[in-house]
């Protein structure tokens, strides 16, 4: 009865959508105020239990290995010149106990291959997925929320969201039926299909909770769309023999892998940040005007 402890992050990808901001610095790096997006994902993680953080990198990705290292050199200058909340913040941005592992995806094969890369470090155990690029928000972490599913159901489960049936194109989509609140049994799930042939406007949204039994499936499978090894094909295929389950979170989610997402992500937790906040609210309000 293994719990979730490892958690891949997939950071291996180019971001073209945001260049040039993201010709020199990762897509996972970029600021939500003044927070990175994969250190969203990762507090997400931590939120759950989850202790193990696999990054799946790739060139020019050392900026993340660099943000959750230890920074000698600017600790120093910030106990030098007094500036202790801000010392204190670096140095505990995330738990001792946490674990950061780091493996090179050397081809950009896709998503299924970035998560077959960390196969020898998540071994026999259940783990989770993290996508940096979708940014949930939700009263109780969503990634926690699923760890809660997994431990009383034991099987894989899905992230996933209704959405317009225009943008199945976008999304791996499952065919599922109710069994509980917010849960369905999978009865398939395809990628990016056509609306018209789409099996429903259920949606899987960057959040995953696997079995290991995920790797042999995504070894035997054939490269899908792209030309690129698709993660959904390996559910596709592990529903042959496994019970997988999608579970609708409670949260909003923020597409940052979208310009609009981003920039509505950063309006949102703009006007909750506890220094600018308020200010950044009323100049907001005084747009309106």
């Amino acid at each position: 009865m293994k719990k979730v402890r490892k958690a891949v992050f997939p950071v291996a990808g180019m971001g073209t959508r945001f260049l040039p901001a993201t010709k020199a610095s990762p897509k996972e790096m970029l600021p939500i105020v003044d927070k990175p997006l994969i250190q969203f994902a990762v507090e997400e993680a931590v939120a759950a239990g989850i202790t193990d953080m696999v990054f799946v990198t790739g060139r020019s990705k050392r900026s993340i290995e660099d943000h959750f290292d230890k920074a000698y050199e600017l600790e120093s200058e910030l106990e030098a010149r007094g500036k202790h909340e801000l010392l204190e913040f670096v140095r505990d941005m995330i738990p001792k106990s946490i674990n950061c592992i780091y493996i090179r995806q050397a081809e950009a094969l896709g998503l299924g291959h970035a998560v077959l890369c960390a196969k020898p470090v998540i071994g026999d155990e259940p783990f989770a997925v993290l996508l940096a690029d979708d940014l949930l928000d939700g009263e109780v972490p969503v990634m926690k929320q699923m760890t809660d599913t997994y431990d009383y159901y034991r099987c894989s489960v899905l992230g996933v969201q209704d959405v317009p049936r225009a943008d199945t194109g976008s999304y791996g989509i499952v065919d599922a039926r109710r069994v509980a609140d917010r849960l369905e049994q999978v009865n398939a799930i395809v990628e990016k299909p056509r609306p018209e042939d789409a099996p429903s406007t259920l949606a899987v949204v960057g959040r995953y909770i696997l079995t290991p039994r995920i790797f042999h499936h995504l070894e035997s499978i054939k490269p899908g769309a792209g030309g690129e090894i698709q993660l959904t094909d390996g559910i596709a295929s592990l529903l042959s023999e496994e019970q997988v389950l999608a579970y609708r979170y409670a949260g909003t989610r923020y597409d940052c892998g979208s310009k609009l997402g981003y920039l509505q992500a950063t309006v949102v937790f703009g006007q909750r940040h506890h220094e600018v906040g308020p200010a950044f609210d009323a100049y907001l309000k005084s747009l309106g005007n």
